[in-house]
């Protein structure tokens, strides 16, 4: 497992990304009600809890793949929950989904460039795929493989940098160790430390591996039945004997 994060200058002031009050509906069931919280400049931020809790549908609504039912969403001091998708990532937003979702008959290169659809500016995309060569070695090695040949962990190495390269200032990840082996795991998890430490990208993570997501995370917020009940700093979590005893089998 990584240590914690070690200190590092302070991050750029300003709102972030704040969440307020919001619910998220399937039909008649509210799958998310009253959650929020705040993703500050270049800070790695936790969501923690079971499968189910609601982690990943609070992810959708903030980049826009489900409606809120109620609350407001703010990046930058601007509210955005109206905005679609495709906007909240040309302002800065981006999402590494569960599961990977890359387009498997499609060279590790042309996945990555579909992050890019945003960047106008060849020389900026060209800048950003050296950056993610630079932090996932094999990802460049393989980039002209059909990324359905890559192993697990590969294919989640080309799934965040794909996210990268819509030059995001939140990257949001959802699962990026669920079903790696410990090795491949620990690599992903000294990754994302060193995209919001070298990068200076504010990280928001869902995990249900909790003992990974708090050792990372700055700050972190626990789910259950689609509500946030406990919150602090990743390393207040781990010493909370609630969250020892539910999340961490301590």
């Amino acid at each position: 497992m990584p240590p914690n994060p070690t200190p590092h200058p302070q991050p750029p002031q300003g709102p972030g990304l704040e969440v307020k009050a919001i619910a998220v509906r399937y039909g008649a069931l509210e799958a998310v009600r009253e959650v929020s919280f705040t993703v500050a400049p270049g800070r790695i931020v936790a969501l923690v809890g079971a499968n189910g809790a609601g982690k990943s549908t609070t992810l959708k609504a903030l980049i826009g793949l489900l409606p809120l039912a109620r609350g407001s969403l703010w990046w930058q001091g601007e509210s955005i929950e109206r905005q679609p998708a495709a906007e909240r990532v040309a302002r800065g937003l981006a999402l590494s989904p569960e599961g990977r979702r890359l387009f498997p008959r499609m060279s590790v290169l042309d996945n990555l460039l579909t992050g890019a659809h945003t960047v106008r500016n060849a020389a900026s995309r060209q800048r950003t795929l050296e950056q993610v060569y630079a932090l996932f070695p094999r990802v460049a090695e393989r980039r002209a493989q059909l990324a359905g040949s890559l192993s697990g962990g590969e294919q989640q190495m080309v799934a965040i940098g794909r996210a990268m390269m819509a030059q995001p200032q939140v990257l949001m990840l959802d699962e990026p160790s669920l079903g790696l082996a410990p090795k491949v795991m620990a690599e992903i998890a000294a990754a994302i430390q060193r995209i919001n430490q070298d990068a200076k990208l504010a990280v928001l993570l869902v995990e249900q591996n909790a003992r990974l997501a708090l050792r990372l995370a700055h700050e972190a917020h626990v789910f259950e039945q689609g509500q946030i009940i406990r919150s602090g700093s990743g390393a207040e979590l781990l010493a909370d004997p609630f969250v020892q005893t539910a999340y961490l089998g301590v």
